[in-house]
């Protein structure tokens, strides 16, 4: 199905909407429930680790945000279930003409579920008005591990993120209470873009956070994995109940490296099984 609204004469909006469950049957985690609106899909279900952990790419065709799009998803994971979801490529945000282009994720992980939440980069078109939020709910023995990358313009066709705004937050909870809250705005031309507290004159920054299970010495096992990081920064923290990875440097293929580097260790680590890369992202 497609809603498409309209307001003045020429611009369009499209609103669009993704819905998927996913239950355990037998030794593969299935996905169960689908409902779409507009121009979101996702291709068939793979299955490519032995303990059944279902890969899912989230397809949105047009490619791109305009304003006035909406992208929403929502993805519930009962007990046991596990999941990586990722995209084909990156998303990129348009110049707005009036209203903001909207993506929001929504994500529920039941009792001992593992949700890994791996998007490509968002690119931000100079003039775009953007807002990007993920929402996570975490039962007591579930697991999360989501990463954001953000590309400010297009730097390869010289072009800077002069106007417009973005606004991105991610919060996640875990038995009604909140355990990573973190909220970001930056409009165009800024000057915290340049200044050397902030994005240092980087054109891409992201952060990468993991909500489960903890054992001491996870920083130092990431850090030691991600090795050379010249040209960039890399950060490490691991808090009370999550770790957190940052990113600021000149290319988001070398920040979703370092943090693909991470994910490996996490995983390692704690699920005692290797990374699976998703197969497109070597398309």
């Amino acid at each position: 199905m497609t809603s498409l609204s309209f307001h003045g004469t020429s611009e369009r909006r499209w609103r669009a909407e993704l819905d998927l469950r996913f239950e355990v049957a037998g030794a593969l985690t299935r996905l169960t429930h689908r409902r779409h609106l507009g121009p979101l899909v996702v291709q068939r279900p793979f299955h490519p680790e032995s303990d059944g952990t279902c890969h899912v790419y989230l397809l949105h065709p047009p490619g791109g945000v305009a304003g006035g799009d909406s992208l929403q998803f929502e993805f519930q994971l009962a007990e046991d279930a596990r999941v990586v979801l990722t995209t084909p490529g990156a998303t990129k945000f348009y110049r707005s003409v009036a209203d903001r282009g909207m993506q929001h994720s929504v994500i529920d992980i039941g009792p001992r579920a593992v949700c890994e939440y791996l998007p490509q980069e968002a690119i931000i078109f100079d003039g775009a008005s953007t807002e990007i939020s993920t929402r996570v709910t975490i039962a007591d023995t579930g697991a999360y591990l989501g990463w954001d990358l953000v590309c400010l313009g297009r730097p390869a066709a010289n072009e800077r993120f002069r106007s417009g705004k973005i606004t991105q937050s991610v919060e996640i909870w875990r038995n009604g209470r909140p355990i990573w809250f973190e909220r970001f705005q930056l409009p165009g031309g800024s000057p915290l873009q340049d200044a050397s507290y902030a994005l240092a004159g980087h054109p891409v920054f992201g952060t990468m956070v993991y909500a489960g299970p903890l054992t001491e010495g996870l920083s130092e096992l990431v850090r030691q994995a991600a090795g050379e990081t010249s040209g960039c920064l890399f950060s490490v923290s691991q808090l009370d109940d999550v770790v957190v990875c940052r990113y600021l440097g000149p290319h988001a293929e070398q920040g979703k490296m370092l943090f693909t580097r991470a994910w490996a260790v996490l995983r390692t680590a704690l699920q005692s099984k290797p990374a699976s890369t998703p197969r497109i992202w070597a398309t």
